[in-house]
């Protein structure tokens, strides 16, 4: 995440940090890590029904990490985007990672029922829509991205890693209700046979809706760990590195929570117009690219 940062233009200087913003995060849960003690709000689990907090497959904490860690075992090296945010976790993938589009829905009811009592800000869905969606589900699923959108939340969603040739977007990446994120690492990189932007989804080369919306780094990104354990006298694996366009959503969405903390009376539409007209252009077709590259120092 260090290294993200100054590739997206953050400066360590940044007078934002998220606070008094709420993120959502629908995923595989979150481990009880230090670099997110404290400020997980609330946690649900729609998989195994339990009640503790907790990850058994390590993708949502490391989400949660790129999005909102602290930091706090690395001496803030390997902080999150907006270190200073409050989270909500909903676990809705297994201990696989799958998951069953069923759950994804109930995971968004229960964040619409949230917002009722707590100003949820953004939604951030690294996932890629669960088993096959029937039509019919498909449309209730529409629907609540809509109702989101609607009550002012943000909802930032990975491109899918199916790429990168034209029409392999997640099936949720397609929705334009979302904000599709996609990866690329710009220089870094380079040289990397595997590479996110190599299999980073991509969009139709035309037709609407034009997708993604832009790209943010997504190759071995380091962040928390969901096997961390704290020993008396020696902490094992409190970080690892995870590549992909799940990593590059919560990059996105921890840059909309320092926008809503700079600018608290900005709408939802104000916020993604902000992002994508602020991206860095890389000059790569639309349906790879979008509006380009995250740019802190642009949005804020």
């Amino acid at each position: 995440m260090n290294r993200v940062r100054k590739q997206v233009g953050l400066r360590e200087d940044c007078p934002y940090d998220g606070s008094g913003v709420t993120a959502a995060v629908l995923d595989t849960g979150a481990a009880p890590h230090p670099d997110l003690e404290g400020r997980i709000l609330y946690f649900c689990d729609f998989v195994n029904h339990r009640n503790e907090q907790y990850d058994d497959n390590g993708h949502g904490t490391h989400v949660c990490g790129i999005l909102g860690g602290s930091g706090k075992l690395s001496g803030g090296k390997y902080r999150g985007m907006a270190p200073g945010v409050t989270l909500i976790a909903g676990k809705i993938l297994d201990s696989r990672g799958d998951g069953k589009s069923e759950d994804l829905l109930k995971g968004l009811d229960w964040i619409l029922e949230l917002t009722e009592q707590t100003t949820i800000r953004i939604l951030n869905l690294s996932v890629g829509g669960g088993d096959p969606i029937p039509s019919d589900r498909w449309e209730l699923l529409s629907e609540r991205l809509k109702k989101l959108r609607d009550r002012g939340v943000l909802v930032v969603c990975a491109a899918g890693n199916k790429g990168p040739a034209p029409g392999t977007l997640s099936r949720l990446g397609e929705n334009g209700n979302l904000l599709t994120v996609g990866c690329h690492d710009g220089d870094f990189h380079s040289r990397n046979p595997k590479r996110c932007e190599t299999y980073s989804g991509a969009g139709l080369s035309t037709g609407f809706p034009r997708k993604p919306d832009l790209v943010a780094p997504g190759t071995l990104i380091v962040s928390c760990s969901g096997a961390y354990e704290s020993r008396t006298l020696h902490k094992r694996n409190p970080y690892t590195a995870k590549s992909g366009t799940s990593m590059s959503a919560p990059i996105v969405s921890g840059a909309a929570a320092l926008l809503f903390q700079k600018e608290p009376e900005l709408t939802e539409e104000a916020c993604r117009r902000k992002l994508i007209y602020s991206a860095l252009d890389l000059h790569l077709p639309w349906n790879r690219q979008g509006y380009g590259m995250l740019q802190m120092g642009n949005l804020l």
